[in-house]
């Protein structure tokens, strides 16, 4: 994984320095003042997916039209110096961030200024600029064609995230009825977490990379996944509490072991769901706790069944949304 992002950073080090100088070199082929410009819109338009790229674009073509406009009356009104400048910076970034055209702001203002230079706003000047500006953002959305679903990182993201969750459901089968297993800390969690964390912004990014029919499975398994384990560390919680052994705790270790062997993302939960429910109503002609611990502990642990009926219901619900929209797709 490790070196897959540095892989990332270093191709993408050469794409964006590839985009401007080949943004350079067009506008120095069409002889256009300012060449350079267009290689700092190229750099400034490449975003780290397809949709960002565009969005930015877009935002910014719309930007420059009303700086060009902004520019022309300042311009020709007080005239082609400093002051004139500085009521188009006022004026434009007032409209920017009205329309919340944020980054727009540096790159737009950075054209206008060339008329500075020109004295005046005549068109082939004007012509100079939107060419400029074109060049540069065409490059910078071609440089990002490219741009696919990382499928091998989200997929390996994925295991290591079922992974680690299937673990705790299998230490958590052991702690129910031996107190004194080791080093169970909840550290796992933030491990957990930040697999989950990682495997949302590469899902996020694949999306984004998406362009027509966008799939959605991977963003939604990941949100399923994070519901999940909000649910089991309510769950581990309420284990690491029990401090004796319930007659209870027995069959309830039993089926955390069997649901830890079934985790895995080709199961639809539904059979695992029919599992609990039988066990669920068994417990029910097992005698009444004696002691006061024992009866804190079955309570706990009655907390604990519900918990787990939500956890496999979370993996239901999501398989049968999935098995939904494969219908609707059908022709």
């Amino acid at each position: 994984m490790k070196y897959a992002i540095h892989k990332n950073v270093i191709f993408n080090t050469i794409k964006i320095g590839g985009a401007a100088v080949a943004a350079i070199l067009i506008a120095r082929a069409l002889q256009l003042e300012f060449a350079v410009s267009a290689g700092i819109v190229a750099i400034l338009t490449i975003q780290p997916t397809k949709k960002e790229t565009i969005k930015t674009a877009v935002g910014r073509l719309c930007a420059f039209v009303i700086a060009l406009f902004i520019a022309l009356l300042c311009f020709e009104g007080i005239g082609y110096r400093l002051e004139a400048y500085l009521v188009y910076l006022i004026v434009f970034i007032l409209v920017c961030q009205c329309f919340k055209w944020y980054s727009a702001i540096t790159m737009n203002s950075v054209l206008i200024s060339h008329f500075l230079t020109f004295t005046h706003m005549e068109m082939h000047a004007i012509l100079n600029e939107v060419l400029i500006f074109l060049i540069g953002v065409g490059i910078g959305i071609i440089a990002n064609l490219h741009l696919r679903k990382r499928t091998n990182d989200i997929e390996q993201l994925k295991e290591q995230t079922d992974g680690q969750i299937q673990n705790i459901l299998q230490r958590m089968s052991v702690r129910i009825v031996d107190r004194d297993i080791s080093d169970y800390n909840g550290e796992c969690f933030g491990n957990l977490s930040a697999s989950i964390r990682h495997a949302k912004n590469i899902a996020e990014e694949n999306f984004n990379n998406q362009f027509g029919n966008k799939d959605t499975f991977d963003r939604e398994y990941i949100r399923m996944r994070e519901r999940q384990t909000h649910v089991l560390y309510d769950m581990y919680k309420r284990a690491r509490r029990i401090r004796t052994k319930p007659l209870t705790a027995q069959v309830i270790s039993e089926f955390l072991e069997h649901l830890s062997r079934e985790f895995h993302r080709e199961n639809t939960g539904e059979e695992l769901l029919e599992a609990f429910y039988r066990m669920d109503g068994e417990m029910k002609s097992r005698p009444l706790p004696v002691t006061r611990a024992e009866f804190e502990d079955r309570a706990e642990l009655y907390t604990l069944l519900r918990d787990i009926e939500e956890f496999i219901k979370i993996k239901v619900d999501f398989s049968t949304m999935l098995s939904d929209v494969k219908e609707r797709e059908l022709p």
